[in-house]
């Protein structure tokens, strides 16, 4: 048990207050950190009403085609590929519905909510008109079209249509052959050709990679010497038959 003396509480009473007021002035010197809150990027959420069958879809996109003057086979084509006629898909990068269409994309065609393109008719319609738009842009060359609608207008136009990513080369491909089951009658041989030389490219860009991480250069090095006199290294001047010599010979020395 504690006694109460009267100087006991007069000195509580001067310096309680004087720690107050440092915490106060310590505080003031040192800012608040608030909490991180990591900001996530929500995807569309899809609407809860029943999804359209892929044959009510299928009904919708001869009028939608012939409305902005499409192939109805190039619709189908890459309603296909992009969605397999799911209205309600979204992407982990956020494209919405059939036609899988970003929100910025679909913008330019004065489509800004994203709610909407779940909309089967309003994502048709508005993946149509891009279509159309890439047809008149690169002349009715259809892979060129197949693949900006993949990867990009910006991408195919800095390549020069050389695009060898394995995603745009894989759905160039399909969409392709399905407008062809589709009876598709637009020119698409010089297109899968072109698909498959893309192929080689990138095989080729990868070769290089690795070639140049893994292998010693020294050995690309072979020192070579003339066994011939100087005058007759001209093969036009060299002798051919069982008696004559190489031009040229490994030096030994230089092999491992």
């Amino acid at each position: 048990m504690f006694r109460s003396y009267p100087s006991t509480w007069f000195f509580i009473w001067l310096v309680f207050p004087l720690l107050g007021w440092g915490g106060l002035a310590a505080g003031a010197s040192v800012p608040e950190v608030s909490p991180v809150v990591e900001s996530v990027s929500l995807l569309p959420k899809p609407p809860s009403r029943p999804r359209p069958t892929r044959a009510q879809v299928d009904g919708l996109i001869p009028k939608v085609a012939s409305r902005y003057k499409v192939e109805t086979a190039l619709v189908r084509a890459v309603v296909a590929a992009e969605s397999n006629y799911n209205a309600h898909a979204v992407s982990p990068a956020g494209a919405i519905g059939l036609m899988q269409l970003m929100p910025a994309t679909a913008a330019d065609y004065g489509v800004t909510s994203s709610d909407a393109l779940f909309d089967p008719e309003v994502n048709l319609r508005t993946g149509t008109r891009h279509l159309k738009r890439l047809l008149n842009k690169y002349k009715n060359d259809y892979g060129r079209v197949i693949m900006a609608y993949n990867a990009g207008e910006g991408v195919v136009d800095r390549t020069n249509s050389r695009v060898t990513y394995l995603e745009t080369l894989n759905y160039t491909e399909a969409v392709i052959l399905n407008y062809r089951r589709h009876g598709g009658t637009a020119p698409t041989r010089d297109a899968l050709r072109q698909v498959q030389s893309l192929r080689g490219m990138r095989f080729n860009s990868r070769s290089r990679r690795l070639l140049k991480k893994y292998l010693d250069p020294s050995l690309l090095s072979l020192k070579v010497k003339p066994t011939l006199d100087v005058h007759l290294l001209n093969p036009s001047l060299h002798d051919v038959g069982p008696e004559s010599q190489p031009m040229f010979e490994l030096d030994a020395g230089r092999i491992p």
